[in-house]
Formats: C-alpha cells, structure tokens, sequence
C-alpha cells in the first residue's frame, strides 16, 4: 500500500516547488473571494499566509537540493573512479535511497 502511495508523495512535493503552485493558490484565493467574501476573514489571511510560506520554503529547498545534485554529478563525472550507479539514484524514492545508504554504511564497516 505505501509503496503505491510513495512515488505519488514524491511528484507532489516536486509539483508543490513548481510555479505553477503559487497560482493555484492565487486562483484559489480569488475563487474565495467571489465566492464567498463573507467568511475571507484574519484566520483566512493567516491560512493563505501559511499555505504561501509553505510554498516558499519548499521552493527554496528543491532549489537547494537541485543546485547540491548538479554540484554532485559533476564532481562523479570528474572522478573516474566513481562508481556510475550513484548518479542513477536520483531517480529513486527516498526510502530506496535510504535503504541504499544503509546497504553502503553496512558494507564499509
């Protein structure tokens, strides 16, 4: 069950980085306000608040750990004796990769 729902998790924390989530929370505001302007009040203004600094954190973190990743694959693809399969766990869910270094910490200890 959870590894059906793992892979969804991950794309949604993806998409929540994207632009694109900053203006389904616009639309979502203006939709508010349309529709029911009556109830738009402080606790909704803190509500969208948190929903928007949400957005900002995890944009600012997926940068950061883009930014970390390319730095990473540069120093595997300078080094000839890195070993490939590395720059291939970027395409996996963070259990696997936890699982991964797990395999790794075991193996050299």
């Amino acid at each position: 069950m959870i590894r059906c729902i793992a892979p969804a998790l991950t794309r949604m924390g993806v998409l929540t980085a994207h632009p694109a989530a900053f203006v389904i929370v616009l639309c979502y505001v203006v939709a508010w306000l349309v529709l029911s302007f009556n109830t738009f009040d402080w606790h909704a203004v803190a509500t969208i608040a948190t929903w928007v600094m949400t957005l900002f954190i995890q944009r600012a973190e997926h940068r950061d750990t883009q930014a970390v990743q390319a730095k990473l694959d540069e120093l595997l693809r300078a080094e000839g004796r890195a070993r490939t399969e590395l720059a291939k766990l970027d395409g996996e869910e963070p259990e696997a990769i936890e699982e991964h270094r797990f395999e790794e910490r075991r193996s050299n200890s």
